[in-house]
């Protein structure tokens, strides 16, 4: 190679140019031609890796006969590239003829080259493929050469990745389309289905690539959608002539004008022309116009460009007219699609035609994965390089338990599936007659099991003779559905229906937990690190003008029922929790003073910071209970943000070091003699729960389809038993011998249909 200022200006054009190739085989095509050139070599070659066959596949080349395409298969360790995949390592060879590991294969015609240079491909821990080149005279390529095929490697493992998950290069064992992709599970079950994809409305940043089967038919479209637009402007300015000025109203002239120009449709076509789809088009054009109109110095032209942008925004809505929007269009088994799945779009589908959830953003622990686990609803989220535009209708499968969706499936991945979903059926009709029994073990131990509420409409009354109280009534709702913060009357009328509905059964209400990845529309949390900054208790604290509303209203909500539990969320520190207590002792005086007289209620904390574990004896002096948010502890002391599809993997609620504080937690709650219960995912897992009882904790709160499974495990498995799985489980040192011993045991005891299904 040249120099390392012209090797760094090689890399950096090859990584230009294979990132803007409007598709993967172009981007594969140009790089391996870019290489041979850059390295003057006289072959350069990609080999894809096949996770199912095991084996990689001849995929691009420049050099070697090009039939050889696709039918040059090697196992994993054969032949000097399965070498390659095999050890994850580089191989630079003079004499590649010589090696032992050499393979010779007729279709490629290489038997002519002797000098070889191997870099495996690898993202995030993952082989993806091995990048070749050769040489006919002997060479020794030098490190600079090494060098600069592994940079090549570590840019194309990206561009590489983002192809497979997106399915615009499909795996050669996926020849008949079926692809899957991962993301994190957020409600569990499993759900088969037509996919519904929801577009956001008119949204030109969101508008993805797409190549036009028909381009005649795209060009159509676009002139039907800007005659739409010129109809729906003269009407808008009709209606308004009367009511807004004339400098106002020549601002419809200039969109007429803008639209009548034939230079924005001209443009637009052009670009369809240029292999762009319609709505592509359009927000490549106006994203440009706007951008150029942004940066000149003219006042008036920078007005422009926002009318520029509105304008496109209108074309564009017609384009999008034919996503469905009715409930009678939503197929009778749909699965939403989206970029974003707000709570309203949820509200959207009537329910018996819901059947799933997946989202390209979003987390587990987001609104609505919340709302989707109380309504039973399995959901997977955070599925990033999602192929949106390619899925509307097309047949798919919902894994909530694993976070995979299964696009076109193969006939065999459905049979297994509707077994899995007809199994799950079965049990739930098969739990429903033992959910009046007591949770208790057969050797005597109570249970009690609480529900959480709070995020959907709740069955109180079937609920109620099932269930030991309300282990956490998240208030967000009411501020989540409103414009502004709502007032004391409103929320006194929510919390007395919450109260009332389940009296006498103790309701544990906790205060206002916003910030992290729940923001209210009104009041909106800008941090480069959410998790970490102004939430729960901060920010309560910060606004008790705020707070003092929420505990007055509770505190009214409560008269004569005697049933109410006040919980502060995120605590860190004890003078937290002092102020949150002269709060409440103010808010008492305060009504006692307007002639309402109330009882003090009990109050607790939640242990969900690392720090709180450390300061037990100090809250234990001022609250009453203690209640562990297992789903916020296991994400601050693995220091996994579990939301982070990257390393959403780590996130393990069955982690040592977790299972070890939290019985550590149990044993100074009895030492303290406070009640302890715990709320978070590991709650609603059979195996969970049976550690937790024989850790100590006094009571489990979960998700209401959570509750059946839970409630079979406990009346089938003496105490005595969970106390040695206990012990047994805190001996081992990683999540995975955990779950392993875990499923094992609950194997033995013949529960195994109570667990998530397995690989």
């Amino acid at each position: 190679m040249k120099s390392t200022t012209s090797m760094l200006e090689v890399l950096r054009r090859v990584i230009q140019e294979v990132n803007g190739a409007r598709t993967l085989d172009a981007a594969l095509s140009t790089m391996v031609r870019r290489i041979r050139k850059a390295m003057q070599t006289d072959v350069c070659s990609f080999y894809l890796y096949d996770k199912e066959l095991e084996s990689l596949v001849l995929m691009e080349t420049i050099g070697l006969r090009t039939q050889a395409v696709g039918r040059v298969v090697l196992p994993l360790g054969e032949g000097l590239v399965g070498l390659v995949a095999k050890r994850s390592e580089p191989l630079n060879l003079e004499d590649a003829q010589t090696h032992p590991q050499f393979r010779y294969f007729e279709a490629t015609g290489e038997e002519r080259y002797s000098s070889f240079l191997g870099v495996p491909i690898i993202h995030q821990r993952h082989m993806l493929g091995v990048l070749v080149v050769q040489q006919a005279e002997k060479r020794r390529y030098d490190d600079e050469d090494e060098a600069f095929l592994v940079t090549m490697a570590a840019q194309l493992a990206g561009v590489l990745a983002h192809a497979l998950a997106t399915g615009n290069l499909l795996r050669p064992a996926l020849a008949g389309g079926q692809a899957m992709f991962k993301g994190v599970a957020a409600s569990p079950g499993m759900a088969m289905g037509e996919a519904v994809v929801i577009t956001p409305p008119a949204d030109l940043n969101s508008v993805p690539d797409l190549i036009p089967r028909d381009q005649d038919y795209e060009v159509a479209r676009l002139k039907e959608a800007i005659g739409k637009t010129r109809n729906e402007i003269r009407a808008a300015a009709e209606r308004l002539a009367s009511r807004i000025s004339a400098q106002e109203l020549a601002l419809f002239d200039v969109y007429q004008q803008m639209l009548g120009e034939a230079a924005l449709a001209d443009e637009v076509e052009k670009r369809i022309r240029e292999g762009q789809w319609a709505p592509g088009a359009l927000a490549d054009v106006v994203r440009r116009h706007v951008q150029y109109l942004e940066r000149v110095d003219d006042n008036y032209l920078r007005e422009r460009a926002a009318d520029i942008r509105d304008l496109g925004r209108r074309v564009l809505a017609h384009l999008q007219e034919d996503t469905p929007s009715t409930p009678e269009t939503y197929p009778d088994n749909a699965i939403l699609v989206g970029d974003e799945i707000s709570v309203a779009m949820l509200g959207e589908v009537p329910r018996e035609k819901l059947k799933g959830l997946v989202s390209v953003r979003g987390s587990s622990t987001s609104h609505v994965a919340i709302v989707a686990r109380a309504m039973g609803i399995p959901t997977v989220l955070g599925m990033v390089d999602l192929p949106l535009p390619r899925l509307g209708g097309a047949p798919v499968v919902l894994d909530g338990h694993r976070g995979r969706l299964f696009v076109r499936p193969a006939p065999e991945l459905t049979a297994r599936y509707e077994s899995l979903i007809a199994e799950e059926e079965a049990l739930s009709e098969l739990l429903e007659h033992e959910q009046d029994l007591p949770s208790a073990t057969p050797d005597g131990h109570t249970m009690p099991l609480m529900v959480n509420t709070g995020l959907a409409v709740d069955a109180t009354a079937l609920l109620k003779s099932r269930i030991g109280g309300v282990g956490l009534y998240r208030t967000e709702v009411p501020f989540m559905i409103t414009e502004r913060f709502p007032g004391e009357k409103e929320q006194t009328k929510l919390y007395r229906e919450q109260l009332e509905g389940f009296a006498p059964l103790p309701v544990v209400m906790r205060t206002l937990d916003i910030g992290g990845d729940k923001d209210l529309p009104y009041f909106p949390i800008e941090e480069a690190n959410p998790f970490l900054g102004w939430r729960g208790m901060r920010v309560t604290l910060d606004h008790p003008e705020v707070l003092m509303v929420q505990l007055r209203a509770m505190l009214k909500a409560s008269i004569d029922l005697d049933n109410l539990y006040v919980l502060f969320p995120m605590i860190t520190n004890v003078e937290e929790v002092d102020e949150a207590l002269r709060l409440l002792d103010r808010a008492i005086l305060e009504l006692g003073e307007e002639g309402i007289t109330v009882v003090r209620p009990k109050v607790g904390v939640m242990i969900e910071v690392p720090a709180t574990i450390y300061q037990m004896d100090a809250l234990a002096k001022r609250v009453d209970f203690f209640s562990v948010g297992s789903n916020d502890l296991t994400q601050y002391l693995l220091a996994v943000d579990r939301n982070n599809p990257r390393v959403s993997s780590l996130y393990d609620a069955l982690h040592p070091a977790l299972l070890g504080a939290l019985l550590e937690l149990a044993n100074d709650a009895t030492r303290l003699d406070k009640p302890i219960s715990l709320c978070g995912e590991l709650a609603g897992d059979p195996a969970g729960a049976l550690l937790l009882m024989a850790m100590g904790f006094t009571s489990l709160s979960m998700n209401a389809p959570s509750l059946p499974k839970v409630r079979a495990a406990i009346r089938r498995v003496p105490f005595s038993d969970a106390e040695q799985l206990l012990k047994e489980v805190m001996e081992l040192d990683t999540p995975a011998q955990v779950h392993t011993h875990l499923e094992g045991r609950m194997d033995e005891w013949q529960l195994s249909h109570l667990m998530p299904p397995r690989d």
